[in-house]
């Protein structure tokens, strides 16, 4: 009896519960990659002239923001997030794709533990701007990021960084102003990724750290005795 009237007490005492925060992140992650593999498919939904009614494009990261379980056609497919950017994605489409992802994000960033979604947000743009690098489509996706993550500190820097890496790898204008006053992660990513001289130089005169400052200068020397 004592055991019993424990369970039913416990039962009885036992709200929802949110699923345990590295579920819930794991998740977040699954369901923006989601959002942003489907750059074929919303290319034939526009190309058709269907366009889903607002709200359905975040779904996967509202199940996952509610703590359901993503449905395995929402669930993302590695193939397709492990293959380069497209290229040859029609205007409409790729803004059509990219205000889908950008519904996702702010759909997760709606969840109750800021800090966790920041960090799941951060970390799916990590990916999706490496991929996006070289292509044309970077700058219509950052401006729907850009208004997703509106407010939002730590994953609007990281935007801003990704901005600054992309000009710079593009040889587009960047201030050098700008680069030093990076965060140490945009000037350690620069330091072992970028190819210009310019930036190099920079950075080995300029970094935050002596690590930074002695990787450029170590990339300086290589490139100047290739």
């Amino acid at each position: 009896m004592g055991s019993s009237e424990h369970e039913i007490r416990r039962v009885q005492g036992s709200g929802p519960e949110r699923p345990p925060e590295r579920w819930r992140y794991a998740r977040h992650l699954a369901a923006l990659a989601a959002a942003s593999a489907e750059v074929p498919a919303s290319a034939a939904v526009v190309a058709s002239g269907h366009v889903p009614a607002t709200g359905e494009a975040a779904r996967p990261a509202e199940a996952c923001a509610s703590g359901e379980a993503a449905r395995p056609a929402e669930a993302a497919r590695p193939a397709e997030a492990a293959r380069p950017a497209e290229a040859a994605v029609p205007a409409e489409a790729a803004a059509f794709a990219d205000q889908r992802e950008a519904e996702a994000v702010a759909v997760v960033l709606r969840d109750p533990d800021p800090v966790m979604a920041e960090s799941a947000v951060v970390t799916h743009l990590d990916r999706r701007a490496l991929r996006l690098l070289a292509d044309g489509r970077f700058p219509g996706w950052a401006r729907a990021m850009e208004t997703a993550l509106h407010g939002r500190l730590f994953p609007s820097r990281r935007l801003r960084e990704w901005t600054l890496l992309k000009a710079i790898a593009a040889g587009e204008p960047w201030s050098a102003a700008e680069l030093t006053a990076a965060s140490d992660w945009c000037q350690r990513t620069a330091a072992l990724t970028v190819t210009s001289y310019e930036a190099l130089g920079v950075l080995a005169a300029a970094a935050r750290s002596h690590r930074v400052r002695d990787a450029a200068a170590r990339r300086l020397r290589r490139r100047a005795s290739a």
